[in-house]
């Protein structure tokens, strides 16, 4: 599957909207959807305090790719699902469609059991989302304006001619 994502404004609304019900469901403190290359996509709630989403996105995309190599190493594709328990607060993060982290901080006002509810069916509904971005994606490739744009045109393009 191609790593890029590129959506359009209803896809991104659609994509928000789900995370902002997984994060009311679930009793969650704060929902990430961040792609596997580490960039943000979108939240929804209020993390204590500030938190660095940029750090966060990095990380998240960081120990997705640390685990996916743990798992390689005893045999496994990927760890799909990963859970944090911290002393205030933990992190539960799914990979969904095998290209985004949909990462859960949540507190004792929760329980894993409701987290991990509610993101499985959350992870159904962005899993048809970006299914919908892939389908539109491919049938778009074919006609871009771009396509027949080669390396060697933009080097040309760019080249010092002095």
């Amino acid at each position: 599957m191609n790593s890029g994502l590129v959506m359009y404004d209803e896809e991104f609304r659609a994509i928000t909207a789900v995370c902002e019900h997984l994060c009311r469901d679930a009793n969650a403190n704060v929902v990430f959807l961040v792609d596997k290359n580490g960039q943000l996509i979108t939240s929804s709630g209020h993390a204590k305090g500030e938190l660095d989403t940029t750090s966060l996105a990095s990380l998240t995309a960081g120990n997705v790719a640390a685990m996916g190599g743990l798992a390689k190493l005893i045999g496994e594709r990927e760890f799909p699902t990963q859970f944090h328990e911290g002393e205030r607060e933990s992190l539960h993060m799914s990979i969904v469609a095998g290209r985004v982290v949909l990462v859960v901080v949540f507190d004792a006002r929760s329980s894993l059991g409701l987290v991990r509810l509610r993101v499985k069916k959350a992870s159904e509904e962005i899993g048809r989302v970006l299914e919908k971005v892939a389908k539109r994606q491919a049938s778009t490739a074919a006609q871009s304006p771009f396509a027949e744009i080669t390396d060697e045109d933009i080097d040309n393009l760019f080249s010092d001619r002095s």
